[in-house]
């Protein structure tokens, strides 16, 4: 097999926007409007661990409020003012704060652009296999059928 050659640096506002904007069925991939992600690692070929460069629009959302069962994630404050949600409420993220999420505590966490400017943040997870992830404010689920992991309402039914 050939070896893929990736750039020794980059500018990270080089790296295109991903194309597929969320995973997420609907109607829940609607509610990821206004996320914009950059995957930088991907751009390096990096396999063990993901960082993307995350823009939010006004009222625009990181994700579902989820917890992971074996995914540690960090996120970085470039510019802008996020809302964190975690089980203990709500918490303002400045340019320069950080937050992190250990995998296994059922935490489950999101950010939100509440504000009338764009919010850019740096998001880094690792890749642990089989990790489990959690929404509890919604109806959905991970299950894996065949060997593919896919989406299912909490019943079990697939979207």
């Amino acid at each position: 097999m050939p070896e893929t050659h990736h750039p020794i640096a980059l500018r990270a506002s080089d790296v295109p926007v991903r194309a597929q904007r969320s995973i997420y069925p609907e109607p829940f991939a609607s509610m990821m409007a206004g996320r914009d992600k950059r995957q930088l690692g991907e751009a390096f070929g990096l396999a063990n661990f993901g960082v993307n460069l995350t823009t939010l629009a006004p009222g625009a959302m990181s994700a579902l409020r989820h917890a992971h069962s074996r995914q540690d994630e960090f996120v970085y404050i470039l510019e802008g003012e996020a809302t964190l949600v975690t089980d203990a409420g709500a918490t303002s993220l400045t340019p320069g704060m950080c937050a992190g999420f250990r995998a296994g505590t059922g935490d489950a966490h999101q950010l939100k652009n509440q504000t009338d400017a764009p919010v850019v943040y740096l998001e880094i997870g690792d890749r642990s296999p089989g990790d489990q992830p959690v929404w509890p404010d919604v109806d959905l689920q991970l299950l894996d059928v065949g060997g593919k992991r896919v989406f299912a309402h909490r019943d079990g039914r697939l979207y």
